[in-house]
């Protein structure tokens, strides 16, 4: 399914679908080659209606194939995800705003401990395979919107999302 209608992105998307199928390094490297791109053109999504939702973030599907799924995901103020962890590969990068990346280390097989946290500024990239456990919580803790593109490597009709476990925070030991 093809949102996006220009030959430049549904060209882009098609290499990295394809790519997808070569090795780990290799398609993290495109993945990020793919966003790269995308942040040098902002108004790329200047045609894709997105939706938003006060209060919470909304993922809006851009590109997606039997590979590969991306989303262009609103966060309002104050969203944030679950700490989870992903079944696929997982690419972003910030369009607009900024996001609070925590990391976590699984204690057991439903809850994790913090232990790092990044502020994802925009033009910032983050690649992972999932290799995991990469168990993580996004949070947009500002007052204003940010806009993220997440690149999965996943059939979005085959799945609902591309979240495999959810965990619950523990205190730091």
């Amino acid at each position: 399914m093809v949102i996006l209608q220009d030959a430049d992105h549904t060209e882009l998307f098609a290499h990295l679908s394809a790519t997808s199928l070569a090795s780990g390094a290799e398609y993290l490297k495109a993945g990020r080659e793919a966003l790269v791109r995308l942040l040098a053109d902002p108004s790329f999504l200047d045609g894709v209606k997105l939706e938003r939702i006060p209060g919470a973030y909304t993922r809006n599907l851009v590109f997606g194939d039997e590979r590969i799924a991306v989303y262009a995901i609103v966060w309002s103020a104050g969203s944030q995800t679950s700490i989870h962890d992903h079944h696929c590969s997982c690419c972003f990068a910030i369009l607009s705003g900024a996001l609070q990346e925590s990391w976590y280390e699984p204690v057991d097989k439903t809850h994790g401990v913090a232990s790092k946290t990044f502020t994802r500024a925009a033009g910032e990239i983050a690649c992972m395979l999932p290799t995991g456990p990469n168990l993580h919580k996004m949070l947009n803790a500002s007052d204003q919107e940010a806009i993220s593109i997440h690149i999965y490597g996943y059939d979005h009709r085959t799945r609902a999302s591309s979240i495999d476990c959810e965990y619950l925070a523990l205190e730091e030991r």
